[in-house]
């Protein structure tokens, strides 16, 4: 049993720290959650106030296209995964993108990354198909 709930306060986003891939930068945080469209969401097994995964996502409203959410980044700690944590995570952001009204979902991820491949299947993701994604690499700023 999972509970899956939106993060609110930059205490949550720190306490999930161990599931982000750099450590948590405050102003960032902030940031991140009090932008309208920016969404992160922590799941919880039943009998812990510890997150064990978390899933963020991003708005992306284009005038000709209206509004979808972005997958930003899926992240399950190695003790639970492979016990639908992630599926459950996915499919939670997927609910909130429609209940927002967005007419899509979308990720990035690398061919080579079986695991989160079989995650976004689970979840009802479309099958890949072949894109290059490029990309532009600045210095991260300090906050």
């Amino acid at each position: 049993m999972v509970i899956i709930r939106r993060s609110a306060h930059i205490d949550e986003v720190v306490a999930a720290e161990h599931l982000m891939d750099h450590p948590v930068a405050p102003g960032a945080a902030a940031r991140f959650l009090a932008e309208r469209g920016h969404h992160l969401l922590l799941a919880y097994p039943a009998s812990s106030e510890r997150p064990i995964g978390m899933v963020s996502g991003v708005e992306m409203t284009h005038p000709d296209k209206g509004t979808e959410m972005f997958l930003y980044e899926l992240s399950v700690e190695e003790p639970s995964r492979r016990q639908g944590v992630a599926t459950a995570l996915v499919h939670a952001l997927a609910q909130l993108a429609q209940d927002r009204g967005c007419y899509g979902m979308w990720v990035l991820t690398d061919s080579d990354n079986p695991a989160a491949l079989a995650a976004y299947r689970a979840a009802g993701g479309a099958p890949p198909t072949t894109h290059e994604m490029i990309t532009w690499t600045f210095d991260r700023p300090q906050d």
